[in-house]
């Protein structure tokens, strides 16, 4: 059975803190200092927190032809989820700085292993210190579990998938997360090939969150996946980003919203470009 409950407040999650059945999971990371994300947890996180790096431990090793953040190894994975004290029967609560873009890939990777009951914190730990609550520093001393995956293929869409026709792209539906000027094609920070899929649609997750860092209203982010899909609730869809990180952000809102839940396009932009004859637009079309 599908949660369709996924963002909790900070001051529910608080209530969370010694609960046997809940662990809470620091997902920080910066991808132009790749060790910060660990150095900033042991200065302080939520207490009971534990930690999960993006490139260590919810993304694997980077292949010829892949993207940056390609599948983690579902083995290697299993074991540091059970060290780290996530079992198949804990409700497991994620967060990062603020907006959720690396929180929510920790969401839907523990979903595509198969594990649904995972809340991501609305805010994350700015709007929890915001409010003055709680936070200690140092190592976590998890007791360990045991986690059993069971993957779900069918939430991962490939390169060949959309690659096969040239309106593969529109067909499915594939909604892009990344900022409209790299979609554009006007700047391109990390990859060496500025553009979009043609076909493909723009919608920057950070649309969906506020100033502040916190999610817009429920039916504010159901009215633009909406007009994205062309107003259709019932349809099949798609989502990509620089590397299969920020899209998850995409996915939450649709299954929070009731609608068809996506697949993701792991490679993301990233992959596609691994390959000069693939095609590449710019441009909002």
């Amino acid at each position: 059975m599908v949660d369709k409950c996924i963002l909790i407040v900070a001051k529910e999650l608080e209530k969370r803190l010694h609960d046997p059945d809940w662990v809470i999971v620091d997902c920080r990371f910066d991808l132009a200092d790749r060790e910060a994300g660990r150095r900033e947890f042991e200065a302080g996180h939520i207490p009971g927190s534990v930690h999960l790096d993006l490139e260590r431990d919810l993304a694997g090793p980077v292949r010829p032809g892949c993207g940056r953040h390609p599948l983690p190894d579902v083995r290697r994975l299993e074991t540091r989820l059970g060290e780290l004290g996530i079992g198949n029967d804990r409700t497991v609560a994620v967060y990062d700085d603020a907006n959720g873009a690396i929180a929510a890939r920790a969401w839907w990777v523990l979903r595509w292993l198969g594990h649904d009951r995972v809340r991501l914190l609305d805010g994350g730990l700015a709007r929890w210190q915001s409010l003055g609550l709680p936070i200690e520093a140092g190592e976590s001393r998890p007791v360990p579990r045991v986690f059993e995956a069971t993957p779900r293929p069918e939430l991962v869409i490939a390169t060949d998938e959309i690659a096969a026709t040239p309106d593969a792209a529109a067909d499915l539906n594939l909604l892009d997360a990344r900022d409209g000027r790299r979609f554009r094609g006007e700047f391109e920070p990390i990859d060496p090939v500025a553009g979009h899929i043609p076909g493909s649609r723009n919608l920057p997750f950070t649309s969906f969150v506020n100033a502040d860092g916190t999610w817009r209203s429920l039916g504010e982010r159901k009215a633009q996946l909406l007009e994205a899909l062309g107003g259709d609730p019932e349809a099949d869809w798609c989502v990509m980003c620089g590397s299969g990180v920020t899209a998850c952000h995409l996915a939450i809102s649709g299954v929070e919203a009731g609608l068809k839940e996506p697949r993701l396009y792991v490679g993301s932009w990233s992959e596609w470009i691994r390959d000069s004859a693939r095609p590449v637009a710019t441009g909002d079309a």
